[in-house]
């Protein structure tokens, strides 16, 4: 029986590569078919997102004659990123760079030199027994040296500038804002992923809801991916478990 299902796997695996060779084949000097206009919603796999929102503010009816409309984010009103929510865009621009160069060395040397004379008499056995005369000023020596040098040098330059949107996630007791972001970009087998993530202060965010990565504590950024490429740069998983087990 468990036969019979891995020769099943098998055969619908042999048949989906074998349809999507033909259908490679059949595109071969056209260019890539568009896919149709259709509605998102309704596509397979389809999820509906959940953010973290504020809790709904009171109605308050305003007058006949009054300017003011309740819920509206015009008229005067700071358009920076305020509540749970809100989306604010984050100025990354580093260019780091470091260097460092150590190096150290030790030497010692020692000697010892002892005079026994005088040993129970034995002085007097023992020499007749060696085939080299000993010398009862100089019965026993001994001799040490110890050398270490060590070099060391680092060299680190890095350089990450990007603009993306975050947002806001919490609001601490003192006001502050925490803010995390996410983007992917995928071109062809490779997905590219950057992610943002920290804490910032209201009175740091500019008129045009932007914030310089030196203004966020706790800052958090990543740039990476995944995909054929990077699969390809990475050493293989029994490369990498023999570096993590060999002592050597």
């Amino acid at each position: 029986m468990r036969n019979m299902h891995h020769l099943v796997t098998i055969g619908v695996v042999v048949l989906l590569a074998g349809c999507s060779l033909a259908e490679r084949i059949t595109q071969v000097g056209e260019e890539p078919p568009l896919s149709p206009i259709d509605n998102p919603v309704a596509r397979p796999g389809y999820q509906p997102v959940t953010l973290p929102m504020p809790a709904p503010e009171p109605v308050v009816s305003a007058g006949a004659n009054s300017l003011w409309r309740s819920g509206s984010r015009a008229f005067f009103k700071d358009q920076r990123a305020r509540q749970i929510g809100d989306v604010l865009t984050v100025q990354v621009t580093i260019a780091d760079s470091a260097s460092l160069s150590n190096e150290t060395s030790r030497r010692r040397t020692n000697a010892e030199n002892f005079g026994v004379t005088d040993l129970f008499g034995l002085e007097n056995v023992i020499p007749p027994k060696l085939s080299q005369p000993v010398n009862p000023a100089s019965l026993v020596n001994l001799d040490s040296g110890m050398s270490n040098q060590g070099v060391g040098e680092v060299e680190r330059e890095e350089t990450v500038s990007l603009n993306m949107a975050a947002i806001i996630t919490q609001i601490l007791p003192n006001g502050n804002m925490v803010v995390e972001g996410r983007q992917e970009v995928r071109v062809n087998f490779e997905v590219r992923q950057v992610y943002v993530a920290g804490v910032v202060r209201p009175e740091d965010i500019t008129p045009q809801n932007t914030i310089t990565h030196e203004k966020i504590a706790e800052l958090r950024v990543a740039y990476g991916g995944n995909g054929q490429i990077t699969d390809v740069q990475q050493p293989r998983y029994g490369a990498q478990i023999l570096d993590i087990i060999l002592p050597y």
